[in-house]
């Protein structure tokens, strides 16, 4: 049973299921700490056939469930657009205050109640951890669209695919992480993701967002080379092959006159891409505020807002994946819309 400290906020840990009922293996899309390099490439693989021919009817019949418990923009929209551009419905919600978690129901309950309605359940939540919570409580597969300042999985496998269709590979690259690096979801998925690829990561931050000793431990657990910079100007970014640029995240701070004190530390602008590498490319999961000046987004260097696109794609194959659709059934599908 639950107790009320397991009910604040929206949370029982009473993980028990339905006596009796049968359940099939299923497939969450949780946390990028689990993906093989060989499962990257082929959900890479499987982006680029849906980039190719976006719109079909491969999940016809299916009903996928939004559930926002904080604000978004671009991650809700590209999961539905994502739904509804490969035949599925869209039921859901993007305001937590007109649930009935507003009335003391629990996150168990809720996720179970969804359960009933959807095939899949895409869920952004406060709490770190809650993704893999519902995951437990369920058997309908969970996709993560960001749990408090832990992980964004979706996010990073877009990252992932623009980088991949930026750089020609993922392997033996130098990115650089600037900005929240104490509270960046996308950045700690990139991190992990990364280690399979040979890569050499830069920390841009102010010690006040450094990136927390938990993630530099994980660094050299898996022989991931990294410095730490708090410089920035276009000496240090010179041997970037991708600059990850980050919003300073006022929702995290419980201080805001720490937030006064970072929020426009770091600032890139045209001047400052001089001695760039031809080849690199400005990444930023956005939105942003001030973190990159409007100069720089004529700059072919820029590539943000080719990468929010991406995120359909990356998120078409992720529907799929969840759903137990494999590479090879989406390569012969006959449902393409022209």
């Amino acid at each position: 049973m639950c107790t009320d400290i397991e009910k604040m906020p929206y949370l029982c840990t009473d993980k028990s299921k339905p006596k009796g009922a049968q359940y099939m293996e299923k497939h969450d899309f949780v946390t990028i700490a689990d993906l093989t390099r060989e499962k990257i490439l082929y959900m890479i693989e499987m982006a680029q056939e849906f980039e190719k021919h976006p719109n079909r009817e491969i999940l016809k019949g299916k009903v996928v469930a939004t559930l926002f418990f904080e604000p978004s923009t671009r991650t809700r929209l590209s999961f539905e657009t994502a739904a509804n551009r490969l035949g599925a419905r869209v039921i859901g919600f993007a305001d937590p205050k007109i649930t009935s978690g507003t009335k003391g129901e629990t996150l168990k309950d809720t996720i179970s109640m969804v359960a009933n309605y959807a095939d899949v359940i895409v869920m952004r939540h406060f709490i770190e951890g809650a993704a893999q919570y519902a995951s437990e409580v369920t058997e309908v597969p969970i996709v993560n669209a960001g749990d408090g300042a832990h992980q964004h999985p979706s996010q990073c496998m877009l990252d992932l695919y623009s980088i991949y269709k930026t750089q020609g590979t993922l392997d033996n690259l130098n990115i650089y992480l600037v900005g929240d690096l104490k509270y960046g979801r996308t950045v700690h998925s990139l991190l992990m993701a990364m280690r399979h690829f040979n890569p050499t990561f830069h920390f841009v931050a102010p010690k006040e967002l450094a990136m927390p000793n938990e993630y530099k431990l994980y660094c050299k657990e898996h022989g991931i080379k990294f410095q730490e910079h708090t410089a920035f100007n276009e000496k240090v970014i010179a041997d970037a092959d991708i600059l990850y640029m980050t919003r300073v995240q006022k929702e995290r701070f419980s201080d805001l006159m720490e937030y006064e004190r970072v929020k426009n530390v770091y600032i890139l602008n045209n001047d400052m891409l001089r001695l760039a590498k031809p080849n690199m490319k400005i990444l930023h999961p956005l939105p942003r505020v001030n973190e990159i000046a409007y100069d720089v987004d004529d700059n072919p260097h820029a590539y943000y807002i080719q990468q929010a696109g991406n995120g359909l794609f990356a998120r078409e194959a992720i529907f799929c994946d969840v759903l137990g659709i494999s590479l090879e059934e989406v390569k012969k599908d006959k449902t393409i819309i022209k």
